[in-house]
């Protein structure tokens, strides 16, 4: 249609035309792309930076009394004159050798039966936006709860999204989550699901390694199915093609704990029959 009004319009077009392979179109949008969130964000220069002599103040008081805690230490320090906040005498202090409670290895083995785990990726458009994708996946057998797509991502649509992903009757007793602010009202909203927010360290990926795998799986099959060369024109492509794929990691992801349980009989049913992969996914 674009071409033919052109054509229409504008009787020398074929003067500015140049062919081009797809390769060369997809590098000149990634290039743009850069160039575009980079002019966007010129004028960010982030927090500054907290000085060394306060940063070995810290972890001296935090040595000398192994009792104060950051709020202590952060009082003590608006005495002195020192502005900074709690959160980063908190990234400062000194910490001790032996953790005070199980590891959060022990804690993640311990609880994986009622664990479920969120976390958000994005896809770029042809238009230069930035489309994300909400993954919940259930730890006991690495199960994807519940996939969505939006372009504004807030805090009341991420837990809107959590009530969609699970009843009252299979709410997990733990949700893991980064510190991500549209994870912000998560606490509220499942506080009446009988269901604990536990949100991970900073900077800290690796405590949420399970859902960060099957986010990377994602991203392989978009590669693997050719799709890495496919520029997403809109949300309702983006949200057609991210469920679908995932659906399809779903199906080839059940079919293998299918095999992996045909050997356990702890895993059958009173019946003796295997669980059996339903289309989307789940076990029935």
């Amino acid at each position: 249609m674009l071409w033919a009004w052109l054509s229409q319009r504008w009787h020398g077009w074929r003067s500015a035309l140049h062919v081009a392979q797809p390769a060369t179109v997809l590098a000149w949008h990634r290039r743009g792309f850069r160039l575009f969130w980079t002019w966007k964000s010129r004028h960010r220069t982030g927090r500054p930076g907290v000085p060394a002599d306060v940063r070995a103040l810290i972890r001296e008081m935090s040595m000398a009394n192994p009792l104060w805690g950051a709020p202590r230490i952060h009082g003590e320090l608006q005495k002195l004159g020192i502005s900074v906040s709690q959160s980063t005498v908190a990234k400062y202090v000194r910490r001790s050798g032996r953790p005070p409670s199980q590891t959060w290895r022990t804690f993640l083995t311990n609880q994986a039966s009622q664990i479920m785990a969120a976390d958000l990726f994005v896809v770029p458009t042809l238009t230069f936006r930035l489309l994300f994708v909400l993954v919940t996946l259930a730890h006991d057998r690495r199960r994807i709860v519940h996939v969505a797509v939006t372009e504004h991502p807030t805090a009341a649509w991420t837990a809107q999204q959590l009530r969609n992903a699970c009843s009252e009757n299979e709410a997990p007793r733990y949700l893991l989550h980064d510190r991500d602010s549209v994870f912000a009202d998560v606490a509220t909203t499942i506080a009446g699901m009988n269901t604990t927010a536990v949100r991970t360290a900073p900077r800290s990926p690796w405590q949420n390694a399970y859902v960060e795998r099957v986010i990377g799986s994602y991203i392989d099959m978009w590669s693997a199915c050719a799709l890495d060369d496919v520029l997403v024109p809109r949300l309702a492509g983006s949200a057609f093609v991210s469920r679908d794929l995932l659906r399809s990691s779903l199906v080839a992801r059940a079919h293998e704990q299918d095999a992996y349980a045909a050997d356990r009989p702890h895993d059958r049913n009173q019946s003796g029959d295997r669980p059996v992969a339903a289309p989307g996914g789940a076990h029935q």
